[in-house]
């Protein structure tokens, strides 16, 4: 069974600019996925604002009994969000991973457009090889 299910990365406005399925049970179509990380924008969004805690940068972990989900909202409000196994280890910093392959592959590229649907053969190329790496050091633990 996989540890990561689904990553989603989603533009400062919330719209889903990327949605890549791990999983091999109950694949999600794509006006669920849509769905879903529209639901996760808003519920992120409220969760700043109703928050005690000055300073709240909103939710980072959800848990559920079948599934994790772990955010990282970078400083331009680019959200990413991984859905996991419950009780998934270092998923933090696969995120930070994410983040620095999505800077370095995608914003980087000349022929991307701020806020449009990621599209770059390169940070699939390693993203996959970052997903695959953190995979093989869970199993080994």
């Amino acid at each position: 069974m996989a540890a990561i299910y689904s990553l989603y990365i989603i533009n400062k406005s919330g719209g889903l600019i990327f949605y890549k399925d791990y999983g091999s049970a109950g694949r999600m179509d794509t006006n669920d996925s849509l769905r879903v990380a529209s639901l996760w924008h808003s519920m992120h969004a409220i969760s700043q604002q109703l928050s005690p805690t000055v300073g709240c940068s909103g939710i980072e972990l959800l848990e559920a009994d079948t599934f994790d989900l772990h955010c990282f909202q970078s400083l331009t409000g680019t959200k990413f969000f991984v859905v996991c196994e419950p009780g998934t280890p270092h998923m933090e910093s696969l995120l930070k991973v994410i983040y620095e392959l999505y800077t370095d592959y995608v914003l980087k590229n000349p022929f991307y457009e701020m806020e449009m649907p990621i599209r770059c053969e390169l940070f699939d190329i390693h993203l996959t090889q970052a997903i695959q790496k953190d995979r093989v050091a869970l199993l080994g633990r």
